[in-house]
């Protein structure tokens, strides 16, 4: 019998270039990867489902669980520390977090994944409540597909929360600058602090921040996840486990590839200090400090779960397992 054809889009991360190359591949798939922009891929799959199987806004997938368009696999091709993403107007008067409270504050979408958890974050460690800054959406750049991410988000919010949309022809990096709005929480770099003009990071030393959260949570913010659509999922549920296992493969070939860098003499990557990073995180959070599955995320995934309820986005809580293929729930 022939291998099962599936197209997958994914931006091209470490751990998922030997998909690409065909070093690492899925029993019974000819996986056809396409490596496009994040942003492409989740307006694309949302709104028209274009792909099998693709990368998926943690955020935007909770959004539209209830649907049954797609179901995950416990597969996280993006994670990353929040702290840093949280930017200022220099003369907005906010030093610390709490300074935030009665602020203007932009998101590029309400259900954003790293929204999410930055609210979240600043909600259980900073005592800065969801209702007490006003929200302001729309694209963060003048760009077609921001403003198509931001025409996505279905802006479910809680009741009592101030949000309302930016004005057309606007962008958040723009009120930024501007000082229209006091703060941006945003998974990208504004280009007006790119540019280095009167906008800065809350947390100006984020990796101390950030190495200090995990140590006392243990958490490592999930971004994305790979999810299958549903139709291909009913038709061949046995794609979900196969995909799982090459995901894992493809990360741990990579790993061996950037971690072994003395061994090969080469530098894989710009960064100097890689291995140095390497043994910082592992030092704090075991040998696989990027582990795929439902158990060794649990408390990850749970906690995000309940910060999109908390604000809104989805109407119940579920459970970390509920959310994922069944063929999966064991690992």
């Amino acid at each position: 019998m022939p291998n099962l054809k599936l197209t997958l889009a994914c931006y091209i991360y470490d751990r998922t270039l030997p998909l690409l190359l065909g070093k690492a591949k899925p029993e019974g798939i000819d996986l056809i990867y396409l490596p496009l922009w994040v942003q492409e891929t989740f307006s694309r799959m949302l709104k028209y489902k274009e792909f099998e199987v693709s990368e998926m806004s943690f955020g935007g997938y909770l959004e539209n669980f209830y649907s049954k368009q797609f179901i995950a696999i416990p597969v996280f091709p993006s994670r990353m520390f929040r702290h840093r993403s949280i930017y200022i107007n220099k003369n907005s008067k906010i030093e610390e977090p709490k300074d935030l409270i009665g602020k203007k504050v932009g998101l590029p979408e309400w259900r954003q994944t790293a929204a999410v958890w930055i609210k979240g974050i600043l909600k259980d460690y900073y005592n800065v409540p969801y209702d007490s800054v006003t929200y302001y959406v729309g694209p963060l750049e003048a760009t077609e597909v921001a403003r198509r991410m931001a025409e996505t988000d279905m802006l479910r919010v809680k009741e009592g929360i101030k949000i309302e949309r930016i004005p057309e022809g606007k962008t958040l990096s723009g009120m930024l600058e501007k000082g229209e709005i006091d703060a941006v929480y945003a998974a990208q770099a504004p280009s007006s602090f790119i540019r280095g003009s009167n906008v800065k990071r809350l947390f100006e030393n984020y990796r101390e921040v950030e190495l200090e959260y995990f140590k006392k949570t243990g958490i490592f913010p999930i971004m994305h996840l790979i999810v299958i659509r549903y139709d291909i999922y009913e038709k061949y549920p046995w794609v979900a486990y196969n995909l799982y296992k090459a995901f894992e493969e493809s990360k741990k070939i990579a790993f061996l590839q950037i971690y072994n860098v003395s061994q090969f003499g080469v530098a894989y990557m710009f960064s100097p200090w890689i291995q140095h990073d390497f043994e910082v995180m592992k030092n704090i959070a075991g040998e696989d400090f990027w582990p795929y599955g439902i158990s060794k995320n649990y408390k990850t995934i749970e906690t995000f779960i309940r910060y999109c309820y908390e604000q809104g986005i989805i109407n119940r809580m579920y459970d970390p397992k509920e959310i994922f293929s069944k063929e999966i729930q064991d690992t």
